[in-house]
């Protein structure tokens, strides 16, 4: 008797606790979250990052409450949507990029891939005529031979340069592709699942793109959300971390991944490419590497 009554108050406890957290996140203020637009009409690289955030705060309405999520008025460069995160009133409050030392320096991490790593798998955008000259390529001294496209401080510029590959960086993202048609560079590194998407959204104006085949280069570069670093950021980024490991628990997270990347990286092949790795000096320490489940492995298709 004792031990059933024991249990009724144990539930009449937890049942008591939901209510008041329920009343408790009921009560608590809108979270506001305002994110940058996409660089342009064509740009369709940020569709799953957002998507993710908004399942992620509502994972967490429960406890933390209602909340909004919008795009800023106005297009920015990323150089002035960083001046925008680090002013205490900017227009935007998160944004997601691949990390860096000098990022988890002047913003808060939220140390978990968004895209699971699948940003460190790169595919080639190149000119079809120059089709064989990768198709030659067997290591990365082969690589070095060539020249890679990259926009303005990229995070991938580093990488390359120290692995002795020659970089040409492009002041804007939509004028590589241009770039690249003109002979400016050999080849736009880009991650799986991006080099198929933009090749077939640009395709008709740039006739002579391909998706080099073969190769797939690999580095460490994890993208996360990074909020500012004062109190509300503090609070947006646990609500945000609270939300990532959630829908790693239920599944959410690579439901979600599978549905946008998954026909990309099932048409690019990647388990039969010739995979080039490559180290990343400028990762940084605390890079959740250990954490297995939070890494794709496109070799293994997991």
């Amino acid at each position: 008797m004792m031990q059933a009554r024991g249990r009724r108050q144990g539930a009449v406890w937890f049942v008591v606790m939901a209510l008041l957290s329920g009343a408790a996140a009921a009560g608590a203020a809108t979270t506001t979250v305002i994110y940058p637009q996409a660089g342009s009409t064509l740009d369709s690289r940020y569709e799953y990052d957002w998507e993710v955030l908004r399942t992620a705060l509502q994972k967490t309405q429960a406890r933390f409450g209602p909340f909004t999520l919008r795009q800023a008025s106005g297009n920015m460069s990323p150089a002035r949507v960083s001046e925008e995160l680090l002013a205490p009133n900017g227009r935007v409050n998160v944004l997601v990029r691949a990390t860096s030392n000098q990022l988890e320096q002047q913003f808060l991490p939220i140390r978990i891939p968004v895209e699971r790593g699948l940003l460190g798998y790169r595919v080639f955008l190149v000119r079809a005529a120059d089709l064989p000259r990768f198709a030659a390529v067997r290591t990365i001294d082969d690589l070095r031979k060539l020249r890679a496209g990259q926009g303005k401080d990229w995070a991938d510029i580093p990488i390359l340069t120290a692995a002795g590959v020659p970089v040409v960086e492009g002041t804007s993202y939509e004028g590589l592709f241009p770039m690249l048609k003109a002979g400016r560079f050999d080849f736009f590194s880009r991650s799986a699942d991006e080099a198929l998407r933009e090749h077939d959204e640009r395709h008709a104006s740039v006739p002579e793109l391909a998706v080099e085949p073969t190769l797939l280069l690999h580095y460490a570069l994890p993208r996360y959300f990074f909020v500012r670093r004062d109190a509300e950021g503090r609070h947006l980024a646990t609500r945000i971390e609270a939300g990532l490991e959630t829908m790693i628990r239920d599944g959410s997270l690579n439901a979600l991944f599978y549905r946008y990347k998954g026909p990309m990286i099932e048409r690019a092949g990647l388990h039969n490419r010739r995979v080039l790795h490559i180290p990343n000096p400028n990762l940084p320490p605390l890079t959740p590497l250990a954490r297995r489940e939070l890494w794709y492995d496109p070799l293994s298709g997991k």
